[in-house]
């Protein structure tokens, strides 16, 4: 009975340890995405949350992949290059999603630009960047947060082990170019979402300078610059929430489909 009892637990022991060294293969991957991840990976967050929000995301990811995870091996040179692979993938997969967070940054110093409000109210956050920015920024984690982010995430992870299998490289060729495309996507829609600012901005120049042409006595600078930042105001109020919902709308097809145009 007590052999047994000894092999039963010998053989539970051995269990244990292959789930969790297959566990750790997981978190290779989780870990780097977590340090680059938006809201969760931000600098503002201390160190251990995001370790404790990694090491949580591994316990809910890690039934669903484990099956799929090579078992590991006891030379050092593999292990070390699987680990490689692992921290390669979930950077690209944290990169693409660190894109939209600037395209909200980008988005936000073009239309403070536009109305100038670029240098009033900045520095509001670690990077020092103007107030729409921050604004917009802000707004955009917390609309991601309460649209199921986190549920969202694991999901991605998962079928990441589809689209990556686990120690298989990404092709440089292919992620250079899924690169080049999700930077290219980032900067037009950072263009979009401020046009309005712009545009209103560039017409609003336009006429002043014709009123001033045809008063050159009128101080149109005094006049103007107060106007346009009240209405650059305005415009924010009117046009936040549809920013952050075109944004949100963006981010959910690339939580859906992460790797686009150009597979890695």
């Amino acid at each position: 009975m007590n052999q047994e009892l000894i092999d039963a637990l010998s053989a539970l022991a051995i269990h244990v340890q292959a789930w969790l060294a297959a566990s750790g293969a997981v978190f290779a991957r989780i870990g780097p995405f977590f340090a680059l991840l938006p809201a969760f990976g931000e600098r503002v967050v201390p160190a251990r949350m995001r370790l404790v929000a990694a090491l949580s995301m591994t316990a809910v990811v890690a039934p669903a992949v484990v099956a799929r995870v090579p078992a590991p091996t006891p030379e050092p040179i593999p292990v070390a290059l699987f680990l490689a692979s692992e921290t390669l993938v979930g950077l690209t997969l944290a990169i693409g999603l660190r894109l939209m967070v600037m395209v909200l940054q980008i988005a936000g110093t073009m239309a403070a630009q536009a109305t100038s409000l670029s240098q009033a109210f900045g520095g509001a956050g670690v990077d020092p960047q103007p107030a729409i920015s921050q604004i917009l920024v802000m707004a955009g984690f917390a609309a991601l947060v309460a649209a199921g982010f986190p549920e969202r995430l694991a999901t991605l992870l998962v079928l990441s082990y589809d689209l990556f299998p686990a120690g298989d490289w990404p092709a440089p060729a292919a992620l250079a170019e899924w690169g080049a495309a999700r930077v290219s996507h980032a900067f037009s829609l950072a263009f979009s979402l401020a046009a309005p600012f712009v545009i209103g901005a560039g017409l609003y120049n336009l006429a002043l300078g014709a009123i001033n042409k045809a008063m050159p006595q009128l101080m149109v600078a005094f006049v103007g610059a107060p106007a346009l930042t009240f209405g650059g105001l305005a415009l924010l109020l009117i046009t936040a929430p549809l920013m952050i919902g075109l944004w949100l709308g963006v981010v959910g097809d690339m939580l859906a489909d992460p790797i686009g145009t150009g597979a890695p």
